[in-house]
């Protein structure tokens, strides 16, 4: 989100979609705008700070996520995030299979067998794209 230039280094940074990119100087942001009438400092500094957070709590969630031992742990911390979420137990899975192994950190394979298995052990049903979740 943020990168602090203070060496030559590259940023390699890769989109999964279509998006807009703003680079600036920090030290200017924070310097009062010489244009009174300007209205990017003031939106910028009212969402800035939700932003940041939005963030933060993202990857705490992730970091979470991760450190849960088994595939099985993870995916209904996962399921039961969304579900939390959605305020519902059924709901659509946001992001592809392929991407929420990635995202889970295991083996795609592994993690259709352990569906598989939740699916079996009455914890979860499974209808495409929709989970529901079936435990308290």
């Amino acid at each position: 989100m943020f990168y602090k230039v203070t060496t030559n280094n590259e940023l390699l940074v890769e989109a999964k979609s279509s998006c807009t990119v703003l680079f600036y100087i920090y030290d200017e942001l924070k310097s009062p705008c010489p244009n009174a009438t300007c209205g990017f400092h003031d939106t910028l500094s009212e969402h800035l700070p939700e932003l940041i957070l939005d963030k933060i709590t993202a990857l705490n969630t992730r970091i979470e996520l991760l450190t849960q031992r088994t595939t099985r742990d993870k995916l209904l911390m996962y399921f039961s995030l969304i579900s939390t979420r959605k305020l519902s137990k059924s709901f659509e899975l946001p992001l592809s299979l392929t991407d929420l192994a990635d995202y889970l950190n295991v083996d795609r394979s592994a993690m259709m067998r352990e569906l598989k298995l939740l699916k079996e052990d009455g914890l979860v049903d499974k209808i495409g794209n929709r989970i529901i979740l079936l435990y308290e």
